[in-house]
């Protein structure tokens, strides 16, 4: 995590939002005022990986969704984004709309932090196609259509885990243990921490658990049967069929992502907020 101290830095403003959001354009019309009266520039652009390359930061407008899909557009860019959230849960989206000025103004001073975020890739060959795909969030293997079992051979770099008769798997990174994998019932993991987390979605044994592992592990995953069809998603979107018998490979990304954090919206603070936890506090 590094600060900024350079105010100076900052002085061209990407705007990205989700449309379908009824809220999103009147709050992007909003920021883009408060930044040109505070000196700055606000350029709005459909490609998000030429955007990112033109400006110092990017406000992405949304929810956790826009969110991901930004990361995936601009995956190894040093440009930081600051999700602004608009409805929804959104662990990703670190500001609501309604703190967008005070957000700004905190920018503007200084005020922040930038953290870094590890992403996880997988690659194979997939239903007779070579892919290669990144993920903020998690990778998982699941059933198709069919509400049976599918089988999963697991190992750790080389070493085999054990064959999970599940629903399916998720391979999470640390930032994702908050979507899918916690409610499948993993862990909690610190955004920052250095691991994967491996769950197992409705596992047929009940000895079954979550599995903490390095970040810098290699996890193999086998489809051993050929009925029901067995899925491939990344960050939620499907991107490939598994045959019987292919084996995709999940390791920790070469590129990274920067997020903008401040010291009053901290992961810990969030999840107090957000998953309303209540009791005593020491």
């Amino acid at each position: 995590m590094d600060i900024n101290l350079s105010t100076n830095k900052i002085k061209r403003i990407g705007l990205i939002g989700n449309l379908q959001k009824a809220e999103c354009a009147s709050i992007i019309r909003r920021a883009t005022g408060l930044i040109e009266r505070a000196g700055r520039e606000a350029l709005v652009d459909g490609d998000v990986t030429k955007l990112a390359r033109e400006v110092d930061m990017l406000l992405v407008f949304g929810g956790d969704g826009t969110m991901l899909r930004a990361t995936r557009d601009i995956a190894g860019s040093r440009t930081p984004l600051l999700g602004i959230n608009i409805g929804g849960l959104g662990f990703l989206t670190a500001v609501p709309s309604s703190e967008l000025a005070s957000a700004l103004e905190h920018i503007w001073q200084g005020e922040f932090t930038y953290e870094s975020r590890a992403l996880i890739e997988v690659s194979g060959l997939c239903h007779g196609k070579q892919i290669r795909k990144s993920a903020l969030n998690d990778i998982v293997i699941s059933r198709g259509a069919l509400s049976r079992l599918i089988s999963l051979d697991v190992s750790v770099n080389g070493e085999l885990i054990t064959r999970y008769r599940c629903d399916g798997l998720i391979v999470s990174s640390p930032t994702g243990s908050t979507a899918y994998s916690l409610a499948a019932g993993g862990a909690v993991v610190l955004p920052t921490a250095e691991v994967f987390a491996l769950t197992p979605i409705c596992p047929h044994a009940l000895s079954n658990r979550s599995i903490i592992l390095p970040l810098d592990s290699t996890i193999c995953i086998k489809a051993m049967n050929p009925v029901p069809a067995t899925i491939l998603s990344v960050d939620g979107e499907v991107v490939a069929d598994l045959d019987a018998d292919n084996e995709v490979t999940v390791r920790r990304s070469r590129s990274s992502v920067r997020l903008v954090s401040f010291a009053n919206n901290t992961f810990l603070e969030a999840l107090r907020r957000k998953l309303q936890w209540r009791g005593a506090y020491v």
